[in-house]
């Protein structure tokens, strides 16, 4: 069966916005290579496959899937969201973040919805930036956002919306869980 998986990567990649030479910077194979397994001329081996999987963030299966018609809507129940990740910092230590999708069936979005839940404060408070955009709205608790050298206090409410390029951090106030709806642009 052709499940066309150059075809599913290119995809990804071009979501991505991500040059050839940039996904081979990253996976450690030749954009060479990269553009082969894109073009179906090469079926890249399996330990290939899960190494570009893991680069994009999927599941290899999603390589398998016979091809789905693109919707131009997606409904999400509340007890179908998927667990994203729970964030581990790099020494190891938890963070104590839990990302949950919002949209996982619609392909070639330009914003990626989030219900991130922090249920603590973490002890480190390391900044993150990345390209693109973020709005995020508090449902419960309180919170403190730091954004380059600044510290927001936010509340049930509040919104912010901010480049991500700003090195940014999001805590849980002292002993509240908070849940916020985070909307990120690529």
């Amino acid at each position: 069966m052709d499940y066309n998986i150059g075809e599913k990567i290119k995809k990804l990649r071009k979501a991505r916005k991500l040059t050839l030479q940039q996904v081979a910077n990253e996976t450690g194979f030749s954009p060479a290579l990269i553009s082969q397994i894109e073009n179906n001329n090469v079926s890249p081996p399996i330990a290939t496959l899960s190494k570009i999987a893991r680069f994009f963030d999927v599941k290899m299966g999603l390589f398998f899937d016979e091809e789905e018609v693109e919707s131009k809507f997606e409904v999400v129940r509340r007890g179908e969201r998927r667990v994203v990740s729970r964030v581990i910092s790099k020494a190891g230590t938890g963070h104590g973040y839990t990302y949950e999708a919002l949209s996982f069936r619609k392909r070639n979005k330009k914003m990626e919805p989030f219900m991130l839940t922090v249920k603590e404060r973490a002890a480190e408070e390391n900044l993150y930036s990345h390209e693109g955009e973020e709005f995020l709205l508090i449902l419960k608790g309180q919170a403190e956002l730091i954004l380059d050298e600044q510290r927001i206090e936010l509340d049930e409410g509040d919104a912010v919306y901010f480049d991500s390029d700003v090195r940014h951090r999001l805590l849980a106030a002292e002993g509240s869980e908070v849940e916020v709806l985070a909307v990120v642009t690529r």
